[in-house]
């Protein structure tokens, strides 16, 4: 990769830059318009992320944090850890955001805006309450670089997310406080109409905060797939935002602030994210690595948690869900899981296949037959011997499922099929949401207590 802007791409994203001071510079003409500025500095983390990746590759190839593309006839080593310098460009740009937007409240309406004598209303102190939720997923950035540096087993850095959530669960507990939840109507004779789950609601936000980051971690090991799957979830994020903040839903509602406090975290992330898709995409020219699953993932939980729409959230993480209980027979032991479990590249053809774990003894019985019956309904490869004993068979992920499905194919074409099944599935989540779940619930809360 070389680690020099072209003259074109120079000049684009110097453009692209100018444009969006500008934006902010004219934001401040009216009351701060925060959205628009929050495009605007989405753009100048673009530009930024894209020239840093570029700088930056030899410094990071001499520092040793490099990786060979195993998927590639020549395995060449390319820069590991480029989801550093996103996480980075993306927190220094949501500090830089944090005024805009409370720009009335903390400029036009005090002291600093000439106003001496002010009466702090209860808005006002709610929106400084407001002002807590940003940002919270430095703590994952610092222990998602500490992974990439020192390695960490996965029986240990399963529950980094979970450290990295204090902060967000404290946020939440002095912010919101909030424990119940609404009892489909179906059980509401028996548990009434709302139901409060105390400590157990906290135990489930973290067990959101953990999922997450790990669920896009283990869905990975092709070219692009980890920054594309997070930019599909984003955006379609950022549609729910739009149902709650677009003309057709009542105003003022109860949710506008927590949709606005969504897109103000994810675009600037989309910002980023694409430059780091533009350089990891088929043929990839820099790797990922952990520390941009771990952000990434903690964006989501930030946003679906401190947002209030963290069942929401999961309906977007379908594959990712999937592909975990498909796992879990390797997570959990019951098959031999090897350190790494990409699909397989075969040289004499330039496709990817199925990649196999070796059986070192014959499994029990009872492994056995749900091996088989997996077999049978292709959704694994195993291979036997002339006995009849299993001697290897496919690993568990959605990745090797697609080409154990549809036979082997190209790098770039299964990453592209992967995020097909992302799209639809987290469309199909969207449509459950606002309208299938008013066939176990009275309403649908973007309706502000109308049935649509």
């Amino acid at each position: 990769m070389t680690t020099t802007l072209s003259r074109t791409e120079t000049l684009s994203l110097c453009a692209l830059s100018a444009t969006c001071v500008g934006i902010i510079a004219n934001s401040f003409q009216g009351d701060g318009e925060p959205l628009i500025a929050s495009l605007a500095f989405s753009g100048i983390a673009f530009a930024s992320t894209y020239s840093l990746i570029r700088w930056l590759g030899d410094v990071f190839m001499a520092a040793g944090l490099k990786g060979k593309d195993m998927s590639k006839a020549r395995k060449t080593e390319i820069p590991e850890t480029m989801g550093a310098v996103c996480a980075v460009v993306y927190l220094l740009t949501i500090i830089i955001f944090i005024p805009f937007p409370f720009y009335k409240d903390i400029v036009a309406a005090t002291s600093g805006g000439g106003n001496r004598d002010v009466v702090v209303e209860l808005q006002t102190v709610e929106t400084g309450r407001f002002l807590h939720r940003f940002p919270h997923s430095k703590a994952a950035v610092l222990l998602g670089i500490g992974d990439d540096l020192f390695d960490i087993r996965w029986r240990h850095k399963f529950f980094i997310p979970a450290f990295a959530s204090i902060p967000m669960l404290v946020v939440y507990f002095v912010d919101f406080g909030v424990t119940r939840v609404v009892v489909p109507a179906p059980l509401q004779n028996y548990l009434g109409e709302l139901l409060d789950l105390g400590w157990l609601y906290y135990v489930y936000m973290a067990a959101v905060a953990i999922f997450c980051p790990n669920c896009i971690n283990i869905l990975a090991g092709i070219n692009g797939i980890e920054v594309s799957q997070s930019l599909v979830i984003a955006i379609l994020l950022i549609i729910n935002d739009l149902l709650y903040l677009a003309p057709i839903t009542p105003y003022p509602h109860p949710a506008t602030d927590s949709h606005l406090f969504s897109m103000y975290l994810l675009l600037p992330f989309i910002g980023v994210s694409l430059a780091l898709w533009w350089h990891n995409w088929y043929p990839a020219r820099v790797f990922v690595g952990d520390t941009y699953c771990y952000f990434a993932g903690m964006v989501f939980a930030v946003v679906g948690i401190l947002g209030h729409f963290s069942k929401t959230l999961l309906l977007l993480f379908i594959p990712q869900i999937f592909n975990f209980l498909y796992s879990a027979p390797q997570l959990f032991r019951l098959v031999p899981c090897p350190r790494h479990r990409l699909p397989h590249f075969n040289v004499r053809t330039g496709l990817l296949e199925p990649s196999l774990t070796r059986w070192e003894k014959p499994p029990s019985r009872p492994v056995r037959r749900l091996l088989m019956l997996l077999h049978r309904t292709y959704l694994l490869q195993v291979n036997t011997d002339e006995k009849g004993e299993i001697v290897s068979s496919s690993n568990f992920t959605i990745l090797n499922l697609w080409l154990v499905r549809f036979g082997p194919m190209r790098e770039d074409r299964l990453a592209v099929a992967i995020l097909v099944l992302q799209a639809i599935c987290g469309l199909l989540g969207l449509v459950a949401r606002h309208k299938l779940a008013l066939w176990i619930f009275h309403q649908d809360n973007r309706a502000f207590g109308l049935i649509p």
